[in-house]
Order: C-alpha cells, then sequence, then structure tokens
C-alpha cells in the first residue's frame, strides 16, 4: 500500500479548463469562420471567442504545468520539497502535541509525526468541495501507508477552532490562510492561540501584502505580545522553490512565519 497524497492542482480544475476552452473553440469556428453571422456582428464574435480560446489554452497549459511540478510520483516532486521543508522546522518534545491546520491530504502532519515519533500529532481540515478527493479517510490512509500512528485527523475550522488556548507544543500549517478571504493575519492569531508558551510555529503561505497587510508589523505585534521569537524566511530563493518557479506559478511572497511563543 502506497500513500497518495493527491495533487495542489485538481485534475477536475483541469478538465473543467480544457472542456471551456474546447467549447469556445467550437463556437470560434461555427460563429467566427461560417457564414451564420456577418458584417459587425460577426467580426466581434470572431474576436470574443478567439480572445476566450487564447486565454483557455494559455489557462489549461498553466494547470497542466502546476499538476506536473507538484506531482508526487513526478519528476520535480515540488509538493514533497516543501512539505518536508516545513517538516524540518516543527520540533515537538516527546510526548508533546503538534496542531496542523488545513491539513488535507495529510502530509504534513505525516511528515512531521515521521520526525517526531514520541509526540502526537492533529490535523483538522474543513475538505470543502475545492479539493473533493482531500478528506479524513484519505488522510487516514496515508498514515497507515507510511506505518506512522501517532496523528489522527478531523474536521476542523481554521477561523475558529475548537481546541482551548494553549494545547499544543507546537503548531504548523501550508499554504491555508490565503485561500479564506476576511483577516489572514487574526486567523494566524487564532492558531496561534492553541499554541503553549514555549511552543513553536512553522508556518508556510503566500505573505505578501496584498494577502496579510504589513507582516513586519505582525512580527511586532506579537514580539510584544511577549512571543519569544518571531520571523519571517524566503522561501523562493531556492530553500523550497526557485524564485522563477513562484512567480509562474503565483506563489510569490512565499515564506515560512516560524518562531516561538
Amino acid at each position: 500500500m502506497k500513500p497518495d497524497y493527491k495533487n495542489w492542482m485538481p485534475k477536475g480544475m483541469i478538465y473543467a479548463g480544457l472542456s471551456a476552452t474546447l467549447i469556445l473553440f467550437i463556437l470560434f469556428i461555427v460563429f467566427g469562420l461560417t457564414e451564420i453571422l456577418s458584417g459587425t456582428i460577426k467580426t466581434v464574435v470572431f474576436i470574443f471567442f478567439l480572445i476566450g480560446t487564447v486565454v483557455g489554452v494559455c489557462a489549461s497549459l498553466w494547470m497542466i504545468l502546476m499538476y506536473r511540478a507538484f506531482d508526487y510520483n513526478g519528476k520535480r516532486k515540488m509538493s514533497k520539497q516543501i512539505i518536508d521543508g516545513i517538516a524540518g522546522y516543527v520540533d515537538v518534545p516527546d510526548g508533546g502535541k503538534c496542531l496542523d491546520v488545513g491539513c488535507g491530504s495529510g502530509a504534513l502532519t505525516i511528515a512531521c509525526a515521521k520526525r517526531n515519533p514520541n509526540s502526537s500529532f492533529i490535523g483538522v481540515d474543513r475538505w470543502g468541495k475545492e479539493y473533493a478527493s482531500f478528506n479524513q479517510p484519505l488522510c487516514e490512509n496515508n498514515a497507515k501507508a507510511e506505518g506512522v500512528e501517532n496523528t489522527s485527523f478531523q474536521r476542523g475550522d481554521a477561523t475558529k477552532l475548537t481546541f482551548a488556548d494553549e494545547s499544543f507544543d507546537a503548531v504548523c500549517s501550508n499554504y491555508v490562510y490565503h485561500n479564506i478571504p476576511g483577516d489572514r493575519q487574526a486567523y494566524l492569531l487564532e492558531t496561534l492561540r492553541t499554541l503553549r508558551k514555549g511552543g513553536s510555529f512553522a508556518i508556510h503561505d503566500i505573505f505578501s501584502n496584498s494577502k496579510y497587510g504589513d507582516m513586519q508589523a505582525f512580527l511586532k505585534k506579537l514580539r510584544d505580545m511577549g512571543y519569544e521569537k518571531a520571523e519571517l524566511i524566503d522561501t523562493t530563493d531556492g530553500k523550497l522553490m526557485s524564485k522563477f518557479e513562484s512567480v509562474w506559478m503565483g506563489l510569490s511572497g512565499s515564506a515560512l512565519l516560524v518562531g516561538k511563543k
């Protein structure tokens, strides 16, 4: 039995893009290159469906390249590189507990659990329709496939976690909060709320100003709150991906928020 961590670029999204592109191309042929329409209307329709087809082809190609880059069984294996890189920052004391927010297919939870076999790990996710193939049984099966027994998975909401304050010795996450509309700095604080004094955190996301606002001010806020350490580590300089990859994949601003409470 092998683990199946799926792909961060869902096949369903690729198929939908290809189908839409095909429909646009057919409409371009039917209305743009036949005599069904004429005059100005035909010209407008010709340009509209031509542009739509070109955009569809480019978008579909981008999604296919993303899928190939993220594929755990492919050549690049970028997802695995990112997961392993984050896990390297997660240290949990023996007997301690760690929370993975937005665990998806369980990849980060399991990677951290393998590095910390004497600690326990909880992965939570809402497993929404955007990633329909990601679910709790998938996480549990992946843990079994990896021979990991110190993990558990449950449904949860990153914006309102059900855990009490100071429940964990470490918290981690990967590419979660930027997908949630609203005050993302508040979502970070909600996760850090569950961290015990002396606990550590490693949160990877796209920390651009457009998504998070002023993160330097946020780091200062954490330090003013008494956090022993709080810093952002750029992951687009070759640590987890190249600068070029971060640009064409739309991951510019990716960084690790790490520190200690």
